[in-house]
């Protein structure tokens, strides 16, 4: 009785152990809205939830934590991302924002200053950033819906981030990769929402340094 109790006891223990050590792994924070989020969609089935299956498949000891909320804009996100900082001490920040910002007309210089904050504030914290661009549609006007597009490869480029150029490449004029909605891509679109930020993300996870000398061509949406 007493050798099965110390046996249960130890194989207890080194369980807590290994659960501890995972906790330890350095962590990659996903700051987005309800793209990253898996609106509308089961949650294992979003890109997030992917990149974690992916991360482990491929040996890359990291825990990603999702701190995604549907609505969210760069100022909310920048309001949150101290406490999140503090929290989760990550080594990598994903930042997947602007889309609600869009849609809702913000000033272009308002969403690059937005941005840059964030980009700066993680890096005052120690982690590494990752900009995912975004476009709005074509009705929103040229100007603006060019501007707002070139504001990601600008804020990437001055403060030398890795750059998604675009979260919804392959997608966006994709018929049936989006939910009733039209806004929200359906469970088929998720792994190609990672595809596209793993080519950002993985030099990141091998110890290359980022640095852009440009942005990506603005190029408008059409839906």
């Amino acid at each position: 009785m007493r050798r099965f109790l110390f046996v249960s006891i130890s194989a207890a223990i080194l369980v807590l152990g290994r659960a501890h050590a995972a906790d330890e792994r350095p962590v990659i924070l996903i700051l987005g809205d309800s793209l990253s989020a898996a609106f509308g969609i089961p949650v294992e089935e979003g890109w997030v939830a992917r990149l974690q299956r992916r991360l482990d498949a491929e040996g890359y000891d990291y825990r990603v934590v999702n701190a995604s909320l549907s609505g969210e804009t760069t100022a909310s996100g920048l309001q949150r991302l101290p406490r999140a900082l503090e929290l989760h001490d990550p080594a990598v920040v994903i930042v997947e924002l602007g889309g609600n910002d869009g849609l809702r007309g913000l000033p272009v210089a308002e969403l690059e200053a937005n941005l840059g904050a964030i980009v700066r504030l993680s890096r005052l914290a120690g982690s590494t950033a990752v900009l995912t661009g975004i476009r709005v549609p074509t009705n929103y006007g040229p100007r603006y819906t060019h501007d707002f597009f070139a504001a990601y490869g600008r804020v990437a480029s001055a403060d030398c981030v890795a750059l998604v150029p675009f979260f919804l490449e392959g997608i966006a004029t994709v018929e049936g990769l989006f939910q009733s909605d039209g806004i929200h891509p359906t469970v088929e679109a998720q792994p190609l929402l990672l595809d596209n930020v793993w080519p950002a993300l993985e030099p990141l996870l091998a110890g290359d340094a980022p640095c852009l000398d440009a942005g990506p061509a603005p190029v408008s949406l059409e839906r």
